[in-house]
């Protein structure tokens, strides 16, 4: 195609396209008006309905009121059921449906709340006093309830129910408390250490079922405001019964003068019974009231360690009165291991205590029993000083007439054996008030106690008129101190070098009773100038003895006679109680006197029997001496001697 026919046809086109444009805008344009008349008609339109939706709404919200009203009256309604149901069952009372009484009681306190933030209500305020008086009767009712139900199941605790609550080792074996198992038949350290891992069970002082019953009861006390009535009346009801389980047990109020009065052996039985009525009571009777506060005021800790301490502040007083007494009364030797036994009772007590009472409701408790621990080891130290004195400065007039183990010696031996059991419990009272190392502090105890007897012996063994049978009296006694210390636990304390001292100076006293004693007897067989005997020995050798008369024989032998048969006479009623040590010194004896003996009967024998009644003067052979010798001090009594 050529150029004038596209340029014909591109013509063609333009002029279309304008023909097109301008028929589109006249549409438009008609659009446009049209349009203007229907925005004109509705504007119309509008402004004619308005009226009528003024007054629909208005009807629609009268509707919406309208619900409104009538929910406000069905809670209304509701509240007004809820009030009688829970009034019905108020009247009833808790006794036959406790639990339901006390949806009823959480019922009214709702109502309360409703109508007191809902005042504008006509009624409001005459069904606030009628509920707020239904209320309080109610809680009234309650009172009544918690009180019958914790007195119903408030009884006192059968001793022996509490006794089966014990450990084996400590329930008593007799009627008497203070009496227990196998305790008696163990020494005190064995029983002791036993109890550390010792189990006690606290004994169910209220039915597990009820404890949660008085437990809401009590919640609904407390939401009342009615904290005072029932702190009152869970105290009054509960510490009497405490007192009771106790009185029944055997605790009874004493005073330092009801103290001083009593016969030991009385006062030693009520204070061993003490010590278990102590155990009993914190680890039995106020640890199961514990449990009965904890469950019946959990959630109300401050009212829980209110009546816990109020419910035993009396016991508690009562039990400590006595061994206040105690260890504010006489000291006396005697005391001395009942204090350590309730000094170890506090100090076992001690951690259960302060757990116990270790609220500041309790303080006075506490301290009242830290207290008593400190004076009962005041009193013990002070005691076991004045054993020491006493030991030292006994002045008794028992007179041990055959020479044995004086009665003081046994019993101060025994005493520090004693002491010995308390090793532990000694120790720990030392530190109450020196720090220094305890044991060292038992040793020099031991030693000074040792020391004060050994004193005291010494002048003992003065009032003797006859010389040997003081170094005799002197010999028993340093020898059964030693025996006793070795067989002991002193050994370790007082050590080796004490104890070789000591069996010396044994051995010094039986010399000196054999030189004292046999030194004269021995004379009678010595003759003095004998070529044979180096100038005074005992005589020996064979043959007469030249230049000695058979008179001045026969008076040596006549004295032997009498000197030994008054030794066989007197020693025989003196007593060496050691089996070992009087052998060993009748040996030594032998030993002495019968190669004397032999020697001058070899030698100045035929003199004697070769005259006129030889038997007059030659009375006993070595044997028929060596057999009395086996006589002497065996404590035998002159008739005894004579059969």
């Amino acid at each position: 195609m050529g150029v004038p026919q596209a340029m014909q046809a591109l013509s063609e086109r333009a002029v279309f396209m304008r023909e097109s444009l301008h028929k589109s805008q006249t549409i438009t344009d008609n659009m446009v008006a049209i349009l203007g008349s229907f925005d004109h008609r509705l504007s119309a339109l509008e402004t004619a309905m308005r009226p009528t939706q003024v007054r629909t709404h208005s009807i629609r919200r009268a509707h919406e009121n309208i619900d409104k009203t009538l929910k406000a009256a069905d809670v209304i309604l509701g509240q007004f059921d809820l009030m009688r149901k829970a009034e019905a069952k108020i009247l009833r009372g808790p006794h036959e449906d406790l639990e339901s009484y006390l949806e009823a009681i959480d019922q009214l306190r709702s109502i309360v709340r409703f109508f007191s933030s809902n005042k504008s209500f006509k009624s409001s305020g005459g069904i606030l006093n009628h509920t707020n008086n239904l209320l309080a009767k109610s809680i009234s009712k309650l009172e009544d309830e918690f009180k019958q139900l914790l007195t119903n199941y408030s009884k006192p605790v059968d001793p022996d129910r509490l006794f089966d609550c014990l450990p084996n080792s400590l329930r008593p074996s007799s009627a008497s408390p203070g009496n227990q198992g196998d305790a008696s038949s163990r020494t005190h350290s064995e029983h002791h250490k036993s109890l550390e891992t010792a189990v006690y069970t606290p004994p169910t002082l209220i039915p597990p079922r009820v404890l949660p019953l008085l437990h809401d009861l009590a919640q609904q006390m407390l939401q009342a405001g009615n904290q005072q009535q029932l702190f009152r009346t869970y105290r009054e009801t509960r510490s009497s019964v405490m007192e009771q389980s106790l009185r029944k047990l055997g605790v009874e109020r004493l005073t330092k003068d009801d103290v001083q009065k009593m016969q030991w052996e009385v006062l030693e039985a009520k204070i061993g019974n003490w010590i278990h009525y102590m155990r009993i009571a914190v680890k039995l009777l106020f640890a199961a009231e514990k449990k009965v506060c904890d469950q019946i005021f959990d959630g109300a800790e401050i009212l829980r360690d209110q009546c816990f301490a109020e419910v035993t502040t009396n016991s508690v007083a009562v039990l400590l009165s006595f061994g206040e007494a105690i260890a504010k009364s006489k000291r006396s030797p005697e005391k001395l291991f009942v204090l350590l036994d309730m000094y170890e009772i506090m100090r076992e007590l001690q951690s259960e205590i302060e757990t116990l009472f270790g609220t500041k409701y309790s303080i006075e408790m506490r301290e009242s029993a830290l207290s008593l621990t400190k004076r009962l080891a005041q009193t013990a130290q002070e005691t076991f000083g004045d054993f020491e004195e006493a030991v030292e400065k006994d002045a008794t007039k028992t007179s041990v007439l055959d020479g044995t183990v004086h009665p003081l010696t046994s019993y101060v031996i025994n005493y520090v054996k004693f002491l010995f059991d308390y090793q532990s419990t000694l120790k720990q009272l030392f530190q109450e008030f020196d720090h220094a190392d305890p044991e060292a502090q038992l040793a020099s105890v031991t030693t000074r106690i040792m020391q004060a007897l050994q004193n005291n012996l010494d002048g003992k063994s003065k009032q003797y008129k006859d010389s040997a049978l003081t170094q005799l009296f002197l010999m028993n006694n340093i020898h059964y101190i030693v025996r006793s210390v070795r067989r002991s636990e002193a050994k370790d304390l007082l050590g080796d070098d004490w104890v070789q001292i000591h069996r010396r100076i044994v051995q010094q006293h039986a010399n000196q009773y054999k030189r004292v004693s046999w030194a004269k007897i021995l004379q009678c067989l010595t003759v003095q100038g004998s070529s044979s005997s180096g100038g005074g020995g005992p005589v020996g050798g064979e043959g007469s003895g030249s230049g000695v008369s058979r008179a001045s024989v026969k008076d040596r032998f006549k004295t032997f006679n009498s000197q030994f048969e008054e030794l066989h006479q007197r020693q025989s009623q003196w007593t060496v109680p050691d089996s070992e040590l009087r052998e060993s010194l009748r040996l030594a004896v032998a030993e002495v006197v019968l190669p004397a003996f032999r020697s001058f009967l070899r030698r100045f024998g035929p003199m004697i029997e070769n005259g006129k009644n030889p038997q007059k003067y030659i009375r006993y052979t070595p044997e028929d001496l060596e057999r009395m010798l086996s006589e002497f001090f065996e404590g035998k009594t002159w008739n005894e001697q004579k059969r």
